[in-house]
Formats: C-alpha cells, structure tokens, sequence
C-alpha cells in the first residue's frame, strides 16, 4: 500500500509539473501564428509608408508643373530653340517714321543726298549697289484719291519719269528685242490695289531693260496713294542679277511697308 500510494503521488507531482510547464511555455502552433501576425503588421506599415511617399511625390510633382513656366529656350516642333532666353527680333530692317510717312528700310542701306525725283524727301542706298534703293517723294495734287488718276496703269503713265526717261534719240537697232531707235522699255509685271486705314493704294511691279544695262534690267515697286491734297509715291528698285541674289526680300519689304500717318 505505501509503495501504491507512493506511486500516486509521484505521477501526480509530474502531471503538475507537466502541466506547469505546458502552461509557461507556447505551443509551436501558437509561436507560428504570432510570427505570421507580425510580420502582417509590418507589411502593412510598409505599404502605408510607400503609398505616403508616392502620394507626396506626387504632391511635389504637381506643385512644380504648376508654378514652373516655360523656358523661352523651349521650341515647339519645327522651330529652332532661343537658347539665351532673349526675344528675337527682325534686325534686317529698320522703322522709319517720316513726316506723314512711315515704312521699313534694311538696315544695311545708308541715306544718300541724291536727289532724283521732284519732292522726293528720302533716299536709301544699298551700301555695295547703289542701284538697289529706296525713295520717297511728296507733291502736291488737286486729286482727293490715287483712284483719280484712273488705273493702276494709267497713273503709271502719268508719273513715268519715275522710271528714267531714254537720253538717246538717234537713230539705232539695238539688239536685246528692242524697237528701232529705242534703247529702253518697261513692261508692268504686277498692278494691284488695297486699302489701307480707309485710303486707296496702287501697286505696281516693273520691269525696265535697257541696252546698255548690265544687271539685265531694273525691277522697280510703286507703292502711292493721295492724302490731304499731297501725292505720296514710295518706290524701291534694284538690278535684276542682285534681285535673284537676295535682293528681292529687301526691296519687296520696303516697298510694301510704305503707308501714310
């Protein structure tokens, strides 16, 4: 009986400390699980600091497009790009604001005294061709408008010494397609008009040969109209060989840029 009893209470004190121990120590299943709900709880504090940063990336990057402007050296497709940042601007002509007048003179022509036309106020020479020029003439006039004078045309011949008269009146027969005892011709390429700032303009585009010419011919732009009893003519010319050497921009411009104040 004391060896039974004695049995008992040793299994009972091992079951309890069994138990006790059981009891101070996590199961494997349990270690398993409250790894896996940490590692969770990190994940999920991970995601929430990169989408906080993506959101504050984006935050800056919209804050910048809307405060930065467009550098002046960006260039659209096709154009060239302003690399100093500077406005361009046209340096090939120059504003002349004359009395009543105004128009575009290249820059690289000069003023010149000559004097070709009555009442001619201005004159601007290319500096290598004084050939190529520009002048301005005022006279008076008891027309109201440049349309008195008929057509574009018929004023022409009313103002032709504009043109250069012929100084040889012999008798010749020039070659070049002139007529017998001629040495000189203009043929009107181009007679338009416009109306600008409600005044009637006439236009005219002409060519003139003569056989002793050595640029092939002069072309030579009209621009006129009439204002407050005055006749205002504008007319820029320049050879034909320089005319398809560049001369052409120059002339057209200046010619096309005379307008009345």
């Amino acid at each position: 009986m004391a060896s039974t009893a004695c049995f008992l209470h040793h299994q009972a004190l091992a079951a309890s400390s069994a138990t006790a121990r059981n009891s101070r120590t996590p199961s494997a299943a349990v270690r398993s699980l409250v790894v896996k709900a940490s590692q969770k709880q990190e994940v999920a504090v991970s995601d929430e600091a990169a989408v906080s940063r993506r959101l504050a990336l984006t935050v800056l990057i919209g804050g910048a497009a809307v405060v930065s402007k467009v550098s002046p050296a960006d260039a659209a497709y096709g154009e060239a790009a302003n690399v100093f940042g500077k406005p361009k601007t046209n340096t090939d002509f120059l504003p002349y604001n004359g009395e009543g007048f105004k128009l575009s003179i290249p820059s690289k022509w000069n003023p010149s005294k000559e004097v070709e036309y009555p009442g001619q106020v201005l004159r601007y020479e290319d500096n290598f061709d004084q050939s190529s020029n520009v002048t301005v003439s005022i006279t008076s006039t008891d027309k109201k408008s440049i349309t008195d004078y008929g057509s574009p045309e018929e004023f022409l011949q009313k103002v032709n010494y504009l043109l250069g008269k012929q100084a040889y009146f012999g008798q010749t027969d020039a070659e070049g397609g002139f007529d017998s005892g001629v040495v000189a011709s203009a043929n009107i390429l181009e007679a338009s008009t416009a109306v600008i700032g409600d005044k009637p303009y006439y236009f005219l585009s002409v060519l003139t040969r003569t056989a002793d010419g050595d640029e092939g011919g002069k072309h030579q732009l009209i621009t006129a109209t009439v204002k407050d009893g005055k006749l205002y003519i504008c007319k820029a010319q320049a050879g034909d060989k320089r005319w398809f050497k560049g001369a052409r921009k120059f002339v057209e411009n200046a010619a096309s840029s005379f307008s009345v104040a």
